[in-house]
């Protein structure tokens, strides 16, 4: 079986492969094929979202699996060919998702971004902004109760906070994206985790960030466009929330956005998946993968209509 993979590491990471499976390594967009892309059956594409790299997809006519490095789907539900089945890689991320989040709302309720500023201008900002607020006590809303939302809430968990979790159906311990406009109002930090789909997408617009009580903090760990941007930014204009934003829309934000110079924004590049650990933890995942489907098991993650 011939396989293409991302990362020249994840060779030693999959750990051992079925006899038979042969591994090239495609490490990006433009990048060279390793072979005739005709003859592979198992592709793990690079961590990127683009319309160029799902198009390399089309050459591989024997192309049986895509397993993702990625959490997110968005960007090849119902882009592949019938028969090629999508895998996700849910649970990778989760502990440098979660991380990201808890490390996020610290720093903007103790307003670590004002000091960052301070410091590079070598300002001794004592008093400026203190007191500031604190997470402890706080009322937490994670709309996403996934994976990663399971991990953010349990990393929360020491800093005596209420967490209260949204999924798009109520379960038991878990409400349903009906019953937001009655959760917002009583809610001191927001967490986005959704999945970009068609009913997330926009999902945050005027009305839902009108809901959200003064001084509330917005954190979006999930994709730009589950925000409405135009809401969004008039509504931090305003000053009467705070957000911290490691996705946007468009993205990469352009240098002209209003949202670059707002004090009560803190941006990040959508690095929250991004550490040292997600290729080890990937690939040992993909090697599972590998191992399930030369078996002729069932795959784990597998991504089916839009999640």
């Amino acid at each position: 079986m011939r396989m293409w993979i991302a990362h020249e590491a994840g060779r030693e990471s999959m750990g051992p492969l079925p006899a038979g499976v042969d591994v090239a390594v495609l490490p990006a967009v433009d990048a060279p094929p390793p072979g005739d892309p005709a003859e592979v059956e198992f592709w793990v594409p690079p961590n990127v979202s683009s319309p160029a790299l799902v198009a390399l997809a089309g050459p591989m006519t024997g192309l049986k699996v895509v397993q993702l490095l990625s959490a997110g789907a968005d960007a090849w539900i119902g882009r592949l060919r019938e028969g090629v089945t999508l895998c996700d890689a849910r649970g990778v991320h989760d502990p440098n998702v979660a991380e990201w989040v808890v490390g996020a709302i610290i720093a903007s309720v103790r307003r670590f971004d004002h000091f960052a500023r301070a410091q590079a201008a070598h300002r001794y900002a004592d008093g400026e902004v203190t007191p500031t607020d604190e997470l402890t006590g706080k009322r937490v809303l994670i709309v996403g109760a996934g994976s990663i939302g399971a991990a953010t809430a349990a990393r929360l968990a020491p800093f005596d906070v209420r967490v209260t979790s949204v999924a798009h159906t109520a379960r038991d311990g878990v409400h349903g994206v009906a019953d937001l406009p009655r959760l917002l109002p009583d809610a001191d930090v927001v967490v986005l985790l959704v999945p970009l789909t068609a009913q997330t997408e926009g999902l945050v617009d005027a009305a839902f960030l009108a809901a959200m009580p003064d001084g509330a903090l917005l954190v979006n760990a999930a994709r730009g466009r589950v925000a409405d941007t135009a809401a969004l930014t008039a509504e931090l204009a305003s000053g009467r929330l705070r957000a911290a934003l490691d996705v946007t829309d468009p993205e990469p934000l352009p240098p002209d956005s209003p949202l670059w110079d707002m004090p009560n924004v803190l941006l990040t590049p959508h690095i929250a998946g991004a550490v040292q650990g997600t290729v080890p933890r990937a690939y040992r995942l993909v090697g599972a993968q590998v191992r399930r489907y030369v078996a002729g098991e069932p795959l784990d993650n597998q991504v089916r209509g839009a999640y």
